[in-house]
């Protein structure tokens, strides 16, 4: 059986476009809206080196471990790590790895889709001139039955993309989707930095002041850091199992990082310099993208466009990262059963709406439990579970196979960061999570994506 799946399995039809869909899902409302108010709330531009050290030490060996996982066993997240773990001699019960993984993601998606349904309710305000007056956007958006609409078109999109499967569906959005983000995000940059504070905006962002560095600056920039590449939710690891065998891991995830980074660091750009004109708060949270903003817009020359191309490039993002969390869950369940991936992505999709409708009308039930089980246990054991997995489970030997390409010395900090760093790093993740420290508002389940 296990040999079938993997003949049959399909395959990204080029590098750009695995690159395209991986960054697009690493890239979601978190670099738009979680990283610059944490930047506010953690001292500006010291947490933003922080956060970039903790990228390379910590983000980088989990994001090439669950790539080679995937690309070697050539099949989901659970199967993967089930059949590794086999072929090394050990129990096939180390699956729990991609057991765990795949349920934070899914449980990220429920409460994802409720966002990311007000994002496009925004956006259509925008177009539609709802930011003329400063509560404009609100008609869009205002009633829970208006908030389970929107919520319901985002997850119909969603699974529309899913249904039909790899090349027909997830590459031709991603190859499509992702080059007009970044257009978008470097024009409304531009226009930012023109038109707002910029200078009080580079000085913030790249100027450190380490005197408000504490040790909570370090844990919020590592907690950050490790969602915000999409590892611990069974996304890589799926991703990687559509990788040909020739793939170039290290290199590829290096790339992945970099251009997560660099959206996070353009975004920031393309917000602080409007913030700062206007005197807003830059640590104000949710508040700043759906109530500030809005009310910035409304006194903007263009604002309407302004805004509407604002929110429209947080849908982007957040659609590309919501159709890679179904698309973990859906390939484990096409593996496992005969629904096909239609009916697969349609049935699981229709759960995962059923239980974000529950955060449209209970905040506690979003904030509360969902957001502290996905966000401050699943994610973070799912992360601490692949690097002891990857360094202390999978022979040195595998791992130097699947990372054929990397040289000796990009493999030597690998092995040892997934064997040593970053299950001691993780694990303070997962200890203060549990504390609600570095997990804020909504979003904080879903910083990695990102």
């Amino acid at each position: 059986m296990a040999a079938a799946l993997a003949s049959t399995h399909a395959h990204w039809s080029s590098r750009f476009a695995f690159i395209m869909a991986a960054v697009g899902s690493a890239v979601g409302l978190g670099n738009l809206w979680r990283f610059p108010f944490m930047t506010g709330q953690n001292g500006g531009s010291a947490f933003v080196l922080i956060y970039i050290g903790c990228v390379l030490l910590f983000a980088l060996p989990v994001l090439m471990a669950e790539l080679a996982i995937g690309r070697h066993a050539q099949q989901s997240a659970i199967t993967s790590t089930r059949k590794m773990a086999i072929e090394a001699g050990k129990s096939g019960k180390w699956s729990i790895v991609g057991w765990v993984c795949t349920a934070a993601g899914f449980l990220v998606l429920t409460t994802y889709s409720v966002i990311a349904g007000q994002v496009m309710a925004f956006s259509a305000a925008g177009f539609a001139g709802g930011f003329a007056q400063p509560d404009g956007a609100t008609m869009f958006y205002g009633t829970d039955g208006v908030k389970m609409l929107w919520h319901f078109g985002f997850m119909v999109l969603t699974i529309l993309v899913v249904s039909r499967g790899l090349k027909g569906g997830i590459e031709r959005v991603a190859t499509i989707l992702m080059p007009l983000f970044f257009l978008v995000l470097i024009g409304l940059t531009v226009y930012s930095l023109i038109n707002g504070a910029a200078g009080a905006a580079l000085t913030y962002l790249f100027a450190p002041d380490f005197s408000a560095v504490t040790g909570q600056t370090f844990i919020a920039a590592l907690g950050q850091a490790f969602f915000s590449v999409s590892v611990a939710s069974a996304i890589m690891i799926t991703y990687g199992s559509y990788l040909p065998r020739d793939s170039n891991i290290g290199s590829s995830s290096v790339l992945i990082v970099s251009a997560d980074t660099l959206v996070a660091l353009i975004a920031g750009l393309m917000i602080f310099p409007i913030v700062f004109m206007v005197g807003m708060d830059p640590a104000a949270g949710l508040g700043l993208i759906f109530t500030a903003l809005p009310q910035v817009f409304s006194t903007m020359p263009a604002g309407n466009f302004i805004g509407g191309a604002f929110f429209a490039l947080a849908f982007i993002a957040a659609l590309t990262s919501s159709i890679s969390l179904l698309e973990a869950t859906v390939a484990f369940v096409e593996e496992n059963a005969s629904f096909g991936r239609s009916m697969t992505a349609w049935l699981l999709g229709g759960f995962a709406f059923m239980i974000g409708a529950g955060a449209v009308y209970s905040e506690a039930f979003a904030g509360g439990f969902v957001d502290v089980l996905s966000g401050q246990i699943l994610l973070p054991l799912g992360g601490f579970l692949v690097a002891v997995f990857a360094g202390w489970v999978i022979p040195k030997s595998l791992m130097r196979t699947e990372l054929s390409h990397a040289s000796p010395g990009l493999f030597a900090f690998f092995h040892f960061a997934v064997r040593y760093i970053v299950p001691v790093a993780i694990g303070s993740i997962l200890v203060l999570g549990l504390d609600d420290r570095f997990n804020a508002g909504r979003l904080g389940a879903m910083v990695g994506l990102g």
